[in-house]
């Protein structure tokens, strides 16, 4: 059974699954969903249209489901749905989204959002992502799996960061960033690729050498990127991790493409 401690509120309406406590002064609104085995610590926020998954845990002072930090937004009935089994640390806010940005905020499930980390409205998180203390995202981002995302840094609105990249600490990350890469600097520019990640998803010494000699002859082969761009175009069936790279560049859409600081002509 779940078990509400005497000091929250919990509106009339709230659904809250088999297993899950809602602990002291916690307030929980009248259109929210939450999973079973849930744990909502103390002092924990969860209003508007929000779901929540299975075995998550909410600690203190998080606030889930506020209004966007839109100016267009009016109250309109838009949602924020976060996975199971999620770890949301103190501090953390997540928004639901807006009309213009299809009405919908998403994360995946077994996230890990550590002190004062920020999803803003309309931002798509994959699974299996990692936001180091105050990391935050501002509206309509698109976030891929196995992504970790360092202190302190900040991703500029509409920017797509693909699965399985690295970004480092206090970083402004304005562009795309394409899986599997690995970034740095106080505007992120691309270091290379996430080896220690790629390493940790099983990939085999050939599969790194064929992805490493794709990486080279994309940003450091001779000619202008575009026309580099289109000779890499026949290694797409080499790896997969070199289709989805491929992909991912086609389908950009608001930004530009984050790129080595020291790389070929543009």
């Amino acid at each position: 059974m779940s078990t509400i401690d005497p000091t929250a509120r919990v509106e009339d309406g709230a659904v809250i699954g088999e297993g899950t406590s809602v602990g002291p002064y916690c307030i929980v609104g009248p259109h929210v969903v939450i999973g079973t085995n849930c744990k909502l610590i103390s002092h924990v926020s969860v209003i508007g249209h929000t779901s929540i998954g299975n075995d998550c845990v909410i600690s203190p002072f998080a606030a889930l489901g506020g209004a966007p930090q839109d100016l267009t937004y009016r109250g309109e009935s838009t949602r924020l749905q976060i996975g199971s089994g999620c770890t949301i640390r103190e501090g953390v806010t997540m928004n639901v989204g807006t009309v213009k940005g299809g009405g919908l905020t998403r994360v995946g499930d077994r996230g890990f959002f550590m002190n004062n980390s920020h999803v803003g409205h309309d931002c798509v998180v994959g699974h299996d992502a990692i936001f180091a203390t105050s990391a935050t995202l501002g509206g309509h981002c698109e976030i891929g799996d196995h992504v970790y995302i360092g202190g302190l840094s900040a991703v500029h609105q509409f920017t797509r960061v693909g699965s399985q990249v690295m970004v480092g600490g206090v970083c402004g990350v304005r562009d795309d960033i394409i899986p599997f890469g690995l970034v740095n600097g106080q505007y992120a520019a691309l270091e290379g690729l996430n080896i220690i990640g790629m390493k940790r998803r099983k990939f085999t010494k050939q599969r790194l050498a064929t992805v490493r000699a794709f990486y080279q002859k994309l940003f450091y082969g001779p000619g202008i990127f575009a026309e580099r761009l289109e000779s890499v175009q026949e290694m797409a069936g080499d790896d997969p991790a070199i289709g989805e790279i491929l992909a991912f560049i086609r389908d950009g859409k608001h930004r530009p493409l984050c790129l080595p600081a020291d790389s070929g002509p543009r």
